[in-house]
């Protein structure tokens, strides 16, 4: 019996592994090298320790993952609360529940979006935005629930006067204005806290190198789909011509952060030489996603195209050396539903910059002219594809 009893102990024994019941023995090897390398490794292997053994893998999860500079620094009571508050949203909602591991863990359960600050926004974020979606069903209605509530709740704007560009919920919060990086971080971060899977996204440059932007993904339905801070709704938003042109690539590509490594990186304009944030080449789905939501407008004889000229003025319109190559911005009903940049005098007459817009609504297409001042050209598409003409004096 005794020797029956021995036995079993040593079973247990290994089945619980080095690092205690909860954490699996994939992590183990992860942990030993994070560890290994950290100057409060001590600190790190009492705080996975106490952590309750359901809540386990998930601390095993972040200390192995996390940046080195993160595992040396971070404040351990945020690491804590964190793993608390996001295990008890997967607790909680019905859709955080069914989320395969794999998401759970490096689409919820992360501290951060990018490289910003490390703040303590999960609990924050919790107690505001639970009573919200207590009542959704799933995740789509959940993460739109959020998105329309977010900039109520948090008083975030946007605006260039922003301290800098990768602000943390905290620092943003307290100027009431972010950039499109810090909304984004703001977006993703009010979802992980309700057991809604988002990552950041962006691109470091358009195609045609008139500027970059970053937004947030959602997965639900097993597949990514993107919106933006303001704007709830799904895979329709002002940027997807741009992105559906973009190129496969750290110049022009766009990206997606993950919490865990991929073998690339993801590019900060705010932080160029930086390798530190993970990221996925996600390009090839929105140039293909463009392409097919072009191809149903089109066969469903709702949109039309519509191009846009820049010239010098009036009296020098026909010439291509008469081009003026310019960012164009797209607007209907006040909201941004495009943007490009014109044309140029040295490249070919049929290179124009195009957009498919909505039959029977009114576009205005605005601009800087010659003398810096803002300049607006307003139609009305109809039925049949046209050209639009601006000019710089």
């Amino acid at each position: 019996m005794k020797r029956i009893l021995l036995l079993l102990f040593a079973a247990a024994t290994v089945a619980c592994g080095r690092y205690g019941a909860g954490v699996p023995a994939a992590y183990e090897l992860l942990l030993d090298a994070a560890l290994a390398q950290s100057s409060r490794s001590d600190s790190l292997r009492a705080l996975l320790r106490e952590t309750p053994r359901s809540d386990r893998e998930a601390m095993a999860c972040l200390i192995a993952y996390m940046p080195a500079g993160d595992r040396d620094t971070m404040r351990l009571d945020l690491l804590r609360e964190n793993v608390a508050y996001a295990c008890r949203a997967r607790r909680e909602f019905g859709w955080c529940r069914t989320l395969p591991d794999s998401v759970f863990l490096n689409e919820v359960l992360p501290y951060a979006a990018v490289d910003e600050v490390r703040d303590a926004w999960r609990r924050d974020f919790y107690d505001r935005f639970a009573p919200m979606v207590a009542a959704c069903t799933d995740l789509r209605s959940a993460a739109e629930t959020v998105n329309r509530a977010l900039r109520d709740a948090v008083g975030v704007d946007y605006n260039t006067a922003r301290e800098k560009t990768n602000q943390s919920p905290a620092e943003s919060m307290r100027q009431g204005m972010a950039s499109c990086t810090g909304l984004s971080v703001l977006l993703v971060d009010a979802l992980r806290a309700v057991g809604v899977p988002a990552r950041f996204v962006g691109t470091p440059a358009w195609h045609d190198d008139r500027g970059n932007h970053s937004w947030t993904e959602v997965w639900f339905d097993g597949a990514w789909h993107f919106t933006e801070y303001y704007f709830p709704g799904f895979d329709s938003a002002w940027f997807h011509a741009d992105a559906g042109k973009a190129v496969p690539g750290h110049a022009h590509g766009i990206y997606a952060v993950s919490f865990r490594p991929t073998g690339d990186w993801f590019p900060m304009v705010w932080s160029e030489d930086s390798r530190a944030v993970h990221g996925e080449d996600v390009t090839q789905e929105y140039v293909a996603g463009y392409a097919a939501a072009a191809g149903e407008r089109l066969e469903a004889g709702t949109h039309v195209p519509v191009r846009f000229a820049m010239f010098r003025d009036a009296a020098h319109a026909s010439a291509s050396a008469d081009r003026v190559a310019a960012n164009v911005d797209v607007f209907s009903e006040g909201l941004q539903t495009g943007g490009g940049r014109t044309a140029g005098p040295l490249q070919d007459m049929n290179d124009c910059l195009t957009f498919l817009l909505e039959k029977g609504r009114t576009y205005a297409f605005r601009y800087a002219d010659a003398r810096g001042e803002a300049a607006e050209v307003a139609v009305t598409v109809g039925d049949e594809p046209i050209t639009v003409t601006g000019y710089m004096e």
